[in-house]
């Protein structure tokens, strides 16, 4: 497909085809949008640039935080939505804008019912491990904890209800007309161009992770790392949102991630550390705290020499991480090693011994290490495994500023009467830095502000 650069321009005087709630962008934010405006008796058309919808949301665990839900009132955890919003804001040091925190953590419980009742998604709650910032166990998945299940999982609720969803289509070009959106240019495989006009415009087209001079621009620290989000995440939200005066917040944020394998290229659940795994690098010595969490420890990776470590778990921890898709997939592939001593698991990875056994040595069987780290667990026991990991890139968190329903602000403090942002198009609640990323809060923003920008009524 042709690639051209986003632009803003007026309308031409007649398009192509028209509709009520267009969509840019088929990952689980636009899906989810897609379902909502529907049921509200919309017509909705979804755009997306890949040939099968899949993008971050295929590449993702597909585990969505939300507080209150029946699956949560089934595995007997009592959990609320103020609670869920200390802990976002606690993880970000407070540096989120407090309505859109208490937007999120209030509607993610009724939208994890919502996708469940209306439409048969088995979602079911992690229960087996707790993740870094949670104070309760909130993590909703798909049988198989997995992103594509997620995607394919919705975009066949979507398809089965009748919603169209348009392919091979990136849009490049909006349309402003007095202060609205009024359509949209996109361009098709061919070359060509069709013209779309909408009377509501929901942005479900990711953040600008996969456009190495924006990254390089806003987010210098992690530009070395692997890009392990969808190359087809190239900013338009964010260059569209600075030609027509919208409010862009927090471009520096991102989710890293320092546990994908390498070379493999396989996301190994973080399970695998916060059950009592440990990381080291090639000289077999630990270098910080790992339950800090797993979005941090990608800058914590690559400062490692040839920018790579080593997670060590056991087998009890592998038999948790099996319930991932991904983590069987990256045994399949080779990428997990494992050994009946930690000398052998040395050998396996080529790790020099001594270094190596003093430093699983070392580690408490009850209390804080010299990092801070608190152990408690039942330690490490033969059957040994590792895998060899680098740090990776995500998401960015950053972008356009939403108020109620996902409405786009501009930077006057008004709103645009109708355009709308979900996912990574939004602006999220990870803070100012990869630090503040609590797990599962690009899905959160995708499913929750979705919901909200496809319900809201076209005016």
């Amino acid at each position: 497909m042709t690639a051209m650069k986003p632009d803003v321009t007026e309308a031409p005087e007649s398009v192509d085809l028209t509709c009520e709630t267009l969509i840019i962008g088929a990952g689980a934010g636009g899906l989810v949008a897609a379902l909502a405006a529907q049921e509200a008796r919309q017509s909705v058309l979804v755009i997306e640039a890949d040939p099968v919808p899949q993008g971050s949301t295929a590449l993702s665990a597909g585990l969505i935080p939300a507080a209150g839900t029946m699956a949560q009132a089934a595995a007997g955890i009592e959990d609320t939505a103020a609670q869920f919003a200390d802990d976002i804001q606690a993880k970000a040091d407070g540096e989120n804008e407090q309505a859109l925190v208490d937007r999120l953590a209030q509607a993610s419980g009724p939208v994890i019912d919502w996708l469940t009742d209306a439409f048969g998604l088995p979602f079911s709650v992690v229960t087996n491990f707790d993740y870094p910032g949670h104070s309760q166990r909130r993590m909703h998945g798909l049988p198989t904890r997995s992103g594509a299940e997620l995607i394919d999982r919705l975009r066949a609720t979507c398809e089965a209800a009748g919603i169209d969803i348009v392919c091979e289509r990136r849009a490049h070009r909006l349309y402003l007309e007095n202060g609205r959106i009024s359509g949209v240019a996109v361009t098709r495989p061919d070359g060509g161009v069709e013209t779309i006009g909408c009377d509501k415009l929901v942005l479900a087209c990711n953040g600008f992770g996969g456009n190495r001079d924006l990254v390089h621009q806003l987010m210098p620290e992690i530009e070395n790392g692997l890009w392990f989000g969808h190359d087809g995440n190239r900013g338009e939200a964010l260059l569209w949102g600075r030609e027509i005066g919208a409010d862009l917040r927090q471009l520096n944020a991102y989710q890293g991630h320092g546990n994908v394998a390498h070379p493999h290229g396989i996301l190994i659940t973080w399970a695998v550390i916060m059950e009592g795994g440990v990381q080291v690098n090639c000289e077999g010595q630990r270098f910080w705290n790992e339950t800090k969490g797993y979005s941090e420890a990608a800058r914590a990776v690559l400062a490692q020499p040839n920018s790579e470590a080593y997670a060590i778990f056991d087998g009890r921890i592998a038999g948790i991480a099996r319930q991932f898709e991904d983590f069987k997939q990256a045994e399949a592939a080779g990428a997990i090693k494992t050994s009946e001593t930690l000398d052998g698991l040395a050998a396996e990875f080529g790790l020099p011994a001594a270094p190596f056994l003093e430093t699983m040595q070392a580690i408490p069987t009850d209390g804080a290490d010299a990092f801070g780290r608190i152990f408690n667990g039942p330690g490490l026991h033969a059957p040994f495994f590792g895998v060899r990991v680098t740090g990776a890139l995500f998401h960015t968190q950053g972008g356009l500023r939403t108020g109620e329903a996902a409405r786009v602000y501009r930077t006057d403090g008004t709103m645009f009467p109708n355009l709308f942002a979900c996912g990574g198009a939004a602006c999220g609640v990870s803070g100012s830095r990869d630090s503040g990323y609590l797990s599962g809060n690009g899905l959160l923003s995708a499913v929750v502000l979705g919901k909200l920008a496809g319900e809201t009524p076209v005016n």
